[in-house]
C-alpha cells in the first residue's frame, strides 16, 4: 500500500489534487484541496481506497488526520468519500470534542450530516480517539457557550465550519461574549 507521497502539486479543484512524484502524477482526494497552491512541494500521507473498480488514494496532510479518517471508516455506513467530507468540515479538535462530550451537536450542524448519523458518528468513536493526543493552539480542546454561539453565527453567515472555529479559536484571551467574538472573527475573517 502507499503510505505517503512528496511532490508537486500540478493541478488541482475543490476535491482533489494531482500531486507529481517523480514523474508520475497522482489523483489524491484531500480535505480543502483548495488550501494547496500550484507547484507547492508537498507530503501528504496517503489511504489508497480499493473497490471493484476504482482505485482511489486519499491524503491527508498529517498522520493524525490520517488516523481519524480511518477511524471514521471503521464505522458502519461511512466509505472514504464520507469519511473525507467530514474531515474538510471539522477539525480533529472538533471531531474529538464531540466525542469526549458525547455531543452529536457539533457535527449535526454540518452540511451532509444529519442528527441520527451524528449520533451514530460520535458513539461509533467512543474509546477510539483516545489515543490521539490533540491539543488546540492554546491548549485545550474545551469550547466555552460564547464560543460555539459565534461559530453558529458565522456558519449562518456562510462560512464553512472550519474557517468559524479557526476564527474563533484565534481570538485573543480577554473575548469572552458573542457580539464581540462575533465582530473580530469577521474581521479576521475578511482580513
Amino acid at each position: 500500500m502507499i503510505r505517503k507521497l512528496t511532490g508537486r502539486v500540478t493541478h488541482k479543484t475543490e476535491l482533489d489534487i494531482v500531486l507529481d512524484v517523480n514523474g508520475v502524477g497522482y489523483l489524491v482526494t484531500v480535505p480543502n484541496a483548495t488550501n494547496f497552491s500550484l507547484e507547492e512541494e508537498t507530503s501528504l500521507w496517503t489511504y489508497l481506497a480499493v473497490r471493484e473498480n476504482a482505485l482511489d488514494m486519499y491524503g491527508f496532510s498529517t498522520l493524525d488526520e490520517l488516523d481519524i479518517f480511518n477511524a471514521l471508516i471503521s464505522l458502519p455506513k461511512i466509505g472514504p468519500k464520507s469519511a473525507a467530507q467530514i474531515l474538510a468540515q471539522a477539525d480533529i479538535l472538533l471531531l474529538k470534542q464531540a466525542v469526549a462530550e458525547n455531543d452529536p451537536s457539533y457535527l449535526a450542524k454540518m452540511s451532509g450530516i444529519g442528527k441520527k448519523s451524528a449520533e451514530n458518528i460520535v458513539r461509533g468513536l467512543q474509546g477510539k480517539l483516545d489515543h490521539l493526543d490533540f491539543v488546540s493552539k492554546e491548549g485545550t480542546s474545551t469550547t466555552k457557550a460564547f464560543q460555539s454561539e459565534t461559530i453558529d453565527a458565522l456558519v449562518a453567515l456562510g462560512y464553512s465550519h472550519k474557517d468559524a472555529r479557526e476564527a474563533v479559536g484565534s481570538l485573543p484571551p480577554n473575548i469572552q461574549e458573542t457580539s464581540t467574538a462575533l465582530k473580530e472573527a469577521l474581521r479576521n475573517l475578511s482580513s
